[in-house]
């Protein structure tokens, strides 16, 4: 695989992982805001009514039509948050021209179509049309509200609500469901058009065709995007807790209790020579099958009915989610954040370091066998510059991450919040 990247202007990039292990192709491209409660929901909201049709085909069915002459393309929008950034995508994934049966080019008619859904949208009276504004509204207002359905991803999100109070990273990539809602043809006609002028732009494809291709292909399709524009892309890394733990406790009807534990990673994140070192603490600690959480709280103390840590890479933070029993919410607290000591004082075997260090190589490696999972990759190494770089690269300085990097990178870590999710009395 051949990594190529190319500034197209300022704010403008391309990056292309040419490779023929795939038997299609995937074109990306990605408008990176920064996040914000007055814009998030438009951002969230704005693909799903561009995903409804384009002037030439003004609706699903035609849309789809014209996917299916591409032998089955797809097409669709995902909002992703990026640190404290908001990334409105549109990715495609398409056969490659050698497997087409006539031979023709898939790549070129693929990005001209995705060129068309975001740039030239069907419209109403000179503006989005409402009735797609309106049902998308609805729809995105449902799932912002279904959050709270998964009670172990509404005990980190709340958690993170809490930790990062303040900080543009609590606000919800979706936005609000009360302005989805709400939202007009006009101000979400107004929101689309300071997206497409002020955002940073990113464009990735992976497949076989050679870069100069590419390139030629996102210049025709994209061609008004290729306009100079000043959009940094920063994120706000708290090295350390502001001040000293605290503890958040909510109560719902739910039958089993829901520990989240917030920690800074001493600022350590995806731009740090650290990196490395931090990833295999991390699936030492609890972030695999064999880390000292799952093997220890969980199944030798029984104190869990899960329990595993997972990092923000971005944004410094490490995140410890278990689901407990109402009375053993202390003992499991103590329980998780005693694993944490024994790997900051070097409490692990050579067996225990080397079963970490495969765990994180073969997610790694796992990641280069998915297309989706290499552009988001790619996307967040371009916008927050990996120190130790990524695919076969950071493998090997994960490979060769030692003890001592380990307790490292575990003293680095400190408690800021605790949220605990109860259940109502009687």
């Amino acid at each position: 695989m051949q990594q190529h990247w190319k500034r197209l202007a300022d704010g403008v990039e391309l990056s292309a992982a040419q490779t023929d292990k795939f038997k299609t192709g995937l074109l990306a491209v990605t408008l990176t805001i920064p996040l914000s409660g007055e814009t998030a929901t438009a951002g969230a909201l704005i693909p799903e009514v561009l995903g409804r049709g384009s002037r030439n085909h003004p609706n699903m069915e035609q849309l789809s039509a014209a996917l299916d002459a591409l032998f089955g393309a797809s097409l669709g929008p995902v909002v992703r948050q990026r640190g404290e950034s908001q990334c409105i995508s549109f990715l495609s994934s398409f056969i490659d021209d050698h497997y087409a049966l006539d031979g023709s080019a898939v790549l070129e008619p693929a990005a001209s179509l995705m060129g068309e859904v975001l740039l030239d949208p069907a419209l109403q009276d000179g503006v989005f049309r409402w009735d797609y504004v309106e049902s998308e509204g609805v729809n995105l207002a449902d799932r912002i509200e279904a959050r709270v359905n998964d009670k172990r991803g509404w005990a980190v999100f709340r958690l993170v609500q809490e930790m990062c109070a303040g900080e543009a990273y609590a606000v919800d990539k979706l936005g609000s469901a009360q302005l989805a809602r709400s939202m007009t043809a006009e101000r979400l006609w107004a929101d689309y058009h300071a997206l497409l002028s002020q955002a940073r732009v990113n464009f990735y494809y992976g497949g076989a065709a050679r870069p100069e291709r590419v390139e030629d292909a996102v210049r025709r399709a994209f061609a008004p995007l290729l306009t100079g524009r000043d959009a940094p892309v920063l994120c706000q890394v708290e090295p350390e807790p502001r001040g000293p733990v605290r503890t958040v406790t909510d109560a719902m009807d739910v039958t089993q209790g829901k520990l989240a534990m917030g920690f800074r990673t001493g600022g350590v994140t995806i731009a740090s020579d650290d990196y490395p070192a931090l990833l295999v603490c991390n699936a030492l600690y609890g972030g695999s099958a064999n880390s000292k959480l799952f093997v220890n709280v969980r199944e030798k103390l029984s104190l869990c009915y899960y329990a595993s840590s997972m990092l923000d890479k971005v944004k410094g933070l490490m995140v410890v989610s278990s689901g407990v029993e109402f009375s053993q919410f202390d003992r499991a607290q103590a329980a998780i954040l005693a694993q944490l000591e024994e790997v900051k004082r070097g409490g692990f075997t050579k067996d225990e370091l080397t079963a970490a260090i495969r765990a994180v190589a073969g997610s790694l490696r796992g990641r280069q066998d998915s297309q989706g999972q290499m552009e988001d990759d790619r996307l967040t190494n371009v916008l927050f510059h990996s120190a130790a770089g990524e695919g076969e690269e950071l493998i090997r300085a994960v490979e060769s991450v030692t003890a001592d990097q380990v307790t490292e990178a575990a003293r680095g870590l400190k408690l800021d919040t605790v949220y605990r999710l109860t259940g109502k009395e009687g």
